[in-house]
């Protein structure tokens, strides 16, 4: 019985990262259910068993993706910007287009809404986490500090810096670095 569970968790898995790999290079609507189970080594059908639609394809490849953040994130930053904006560079690169990309449909796709929403508050958790010893003990000063923080640090600001203005990478990293110092000097913490 614990075989049989684990080779089928060990099928969703495929599967999730196979969906995820699809959304983060290719337009939502070009996915294909069929593309994906393909990918995965399954059946159309198993793909569905599992996940019962597109939707549920999409909300798994973002957990999965969500879950992948985590770990990379987890124990490689200091509250030194310059280490947490180089972080956040990596994982821009690999997969900030397609994110981007995928942003664009919130209006639209119930799932992508959702899978933002989540991702948005997961990255100011971990931008509180990361910058606890740097926030003000306010409240409303610690909320306002985090946006601002956020707003430097996130995927539209370096698609802003990296593709829309041409910015190269270390540019763009030096850039959101500048921002991020700027943001923590001007809301240092009252002894």
């Amino acid at each position: 019985m614990r075989a049989r569970a684990e080779a089928v968790e060990a099928t969703r898995e495929r599967i999730a990262r196979a969906a995820m790999q699809r959304f983060l290079a290719e337009p939502y609507d070009d996915v294909t259910i069929a593309s994906v189970a393909r990918d995965a080594g399954v059946s159309h059908q198993t793909l569905l068993n599992h996940f019962e639609s597109k939707d549920g394809l999409f909300a798994a490849a973002a957990e999965r993706f969500s879950a992948d953040l985590a770990a990379s994130r987890a124990g490689r930053a200091t509250s030194d910007p310059e280490s947490v904006v180089a972080l956040l560079m990596e994982q821009f690169e690999r997969s900030g287009d397609g994110n981007v990309r995928l942003a664009l449909l919130h209006e639209r796709i119930e799932a992508v809404r959702a899978g933002l929403e989540q991702g948005r508050a997961n990255h100011q958790g971990w931008l509180a986490e990361v910058f606890e010893d740097r926030l003000p003990s306010d409240p409303a000063e610690r909320r306002r500090t985090l946006a601002a923080l956020h707003a430097a640090t996130d995927v539209y600001t370096w698609k802003l810096l990296r593709r829309d203005l041409g910015h190269g990478r270390r540019a763009t990293q030096r850039i959101m670095t500048d921002m991020v110092r700027a943001i923590l000097y001007t809301t240092r913490k009252e002894p």
